[in-house]
């Protein structure tokens, strides 16, 4: 048995505090690098493909799956191009959490003379491979394609003229 005599005290506190000034914090998990960057790149836009449409107009619907349907006197054509999703590559740290924010409606512009269209979203058309929000998986390169559909309003042939229409439509993901 060792007996520590009055006069070693103030040593061994003074060993302490040296040991705990110079300790370092320890934590369990990795903190992640800020800022945490995510990266977003337009692989594809949407497209509705060839489609006439009668005297009341209808809608055009192209699903994240690139299903088309229509509604009213719209007739789907399967001759010329071809309806498919818009498609982005996410890509950014491992395990970082992303939500997609409501997409608002977009105006399409085109046909000759002039005429517009509305583009509508619905998020429960977008898709991940785990819904949204959506996880960037663990493996490299840690990416997640995402796909949204739409539905385009179409009015009768006077307002919405034959012809292409394009547009702009802006979608926000949010880094968790």
């Amino acid at each position: 048995m060792i007996k520590l005599e009055n006069t070693c005290w103030p040593v061994i506190f003074a060993g302490f505090m040296f040991v705990a000034l110079f300790t370092s914090n320890v934590f369990g998990q990795e903190r992640p690098p800020r800022p945490i960057a995510v990266t977003v790149k337009n692989a594809q836009g949407i497209l509705f493909g060839t489609f006439a449409h009668g005297e009341s107009g209808g809608t055009v619907s192209v699903t994240h799956e690139g299903i088309r349907t229509a509604t009213g006197s719209v007739i789907l054509i399967s001759q010329g191009s071809f309806a498919s999703p818009a498609v982005f590559l996410v890509e950014g740290m491992k395990g970082t959490l992303i939500t997609i924010s409501p997409i608002l409606d977009a105006t399409l512009n085109g046909g000759n003379p002039a005429g517009h269209l509305t583009l509508k979203f619905d998020i429960p058309n977008i898709a991940t491979s785990s819904g949204s929000p959506f996880i960037l998986p663990y493996d490299s390169p840690a990416q997640m394609e995402i796909r949204i559909g739409g539905t385009l309003v179409i009015g009768n042939s006077g307002a919405n003229p034959p012809g292409n229409y394009s547009g702009n439509f802006y979608v926000t993901f949010n880094q968790q």
